[in-house]
């Protein structure tokens, strides 16, 4: 069975998920590959898991750019030889009814898969001819921004989707309900797959103390992790910790991760006079969020749209408690109270309060810490991911064979 999973980039530091699972399949004997349009031979250094694997960057095809415009013309010719000679029969029907994706799906066409799984929803518009001209099953995966942004301006941006995607992936029910809402079919053939740590690298590690924090002599360390983007509500978070600088609650914010809202974001922090409070810190490798993690005492949250957030679920198998918002699926992530607290988003005022109530009380703390690590072995183990992705494809390869 042969499974190719298609992205915008491979590897990624804010998609760790991506390799985890892929690095994850090889482990059961899946063979899996991956198309990508872009590889930063940069961040491979990054992530010397992949790099123990042997040939792992044979299995890793880049698709042909379309910028500039010479690129396609010189190297289209050899593409299309290397197709032909690898699959003659897909080449074929390509040049009968598709001859212009001809070029851009020679990598699949050369892998002639069973399954294709696009990663993220809007990859798949204009894709799903794949599954004729290749005779391959295609799987959908939807992560919250495809469903919550993408094709919103369109109608009936995924009905082709909708229509001849062998089955559809879901990190929760929320996600379902928005593509149901948008046009797809309840009775579609779906999953419900939640994102999953490896629990042995996020290990239960964080420093939990017993003392009051927010004083002098303990300040309180507050960790945010996620893309510098508007959606990550970052405003919202700063304008909570302002809140508790005025409510005499001392503390630190480090903020990880880089994007396009960094100097709003920069900028913002002057206009609340924070810029000894909060630092950015750019974007990390996962070994890096791990140690900040080991040395936070909460994890803010404070998206205004989120599918599910790995993240959190990081944070909940590290033993470190969350204050998140009820965006997207947050709420079906953290259980409120007990491994964390859901705030209404946009709310900066309610943030504050509940962070100042973790600062002030350990038992809190320490008692949803604990829960945190156990809801993590419990909901979210790798191994249990990995599993359900091959049950999945094993369905749909055995489905191919009927």
């Amino acid at each position: 069975m042969r499974v190719v999973s298609v992205v915008p980039t491979f590897p990624k530091l804010s998609e760790t998920f991506i390799v985890r699972k892929f690095l994850g399949l090889l482990e059961r004997g899946v063979d899996v590959h991956v198309v990508c349009s872009r590889s930063d031979r940069a961040v491979w250094q990054q992530f010397p898991e992949l790099e123990k694997v042997s040939g792992v960057r044979r299995r890793v095809h880049r698709v042909m750019p379309v910028r500039p415009r010479w690129k396609p013309l010189l190297r289209g010719p050899m593409e299309v030889a290397r197709a032909l000679a690898a699959n003659p029969g897909s080449v074929w029907r390509y040049g009968a009814s598709s001859g212009n994706r001809l070029v851009l799906d020679a990598p699949l066409i050369r892998l002639d898969p069973d399954i294709v799984h696009f990663e993220f929803g809007a990859l798949a518009v204009g894709s799903m001819h794949l599954r004729e001209l290749l005779g391959s099953r295609v799987v959908v995966s939807f992560r919250g921004y495809d469903l919550n942004f993408s094709g919103l301006e369109t109608d009936g941006y995924y009905d082709q989707v909708w229509e001849h995607a062998d089955a559809l992936h879901f990190l929760g029910r929320d996600l379902q309900t928005r593509a149901i809402a948008r046009g797809c079919p309840a009775d579609k053939k779906h999953r419900l797959i939640p994102p999953a740590v490896d629990l042995r690298f996020w290990a239960a590690d964080c420093h939990v103390t017993r003392e009051v924090l927010g004083t002098p002599e303990h300040p309180l360390r507050i960790l945010a992790v996620g893309r510098l983007e508007w959606k990550k509500g970052y405003e919202y978070a700063l304008q909570a910790i302002r809140h508790l600088v005025d409510d005499g609650v001392v503390c630190r914010c480090r903020i990880l991760g880089d994007g396009s809202a960094f100097e709003s974001l920069a900028f913002a922090r002057h206009r609340l006079g924070l810029e000894e409070v909060v630092q950015f810190e750019g974007s990390v490798p996962p070994e890096k969020v791990r140690e900040e993690m080991k040395e936070a005492d909460v994890l803010l949250h404070a998206a205004v749209s989120e599918g599910f957030c790995n993240v959190v679920v990081e944070a909940q198998a590290m033993g470190l408690p969350s204050v998140v918002t009820d965006a997207g699926g947050l709420p079906e992530n953290v259980a409120d109270g007990e491994t964390g607290f859901v705030v209404p988003r946009r709310d900066a005022r309610t943030m504050a309060e509940k962070v100042a109530l973790l600062a002030r009380v350990s038992d809190l703390r320490l008692a949803m810490s604990r829960n945190a690590r156990r809801r993590a072995e419990e909901l979210f183990p790798l191994d249990r991911q990995i599993a359900a992705f091959e049950d999945l494809y094993s369905d749909l390869y055995e489905d191919r064979l009927r």
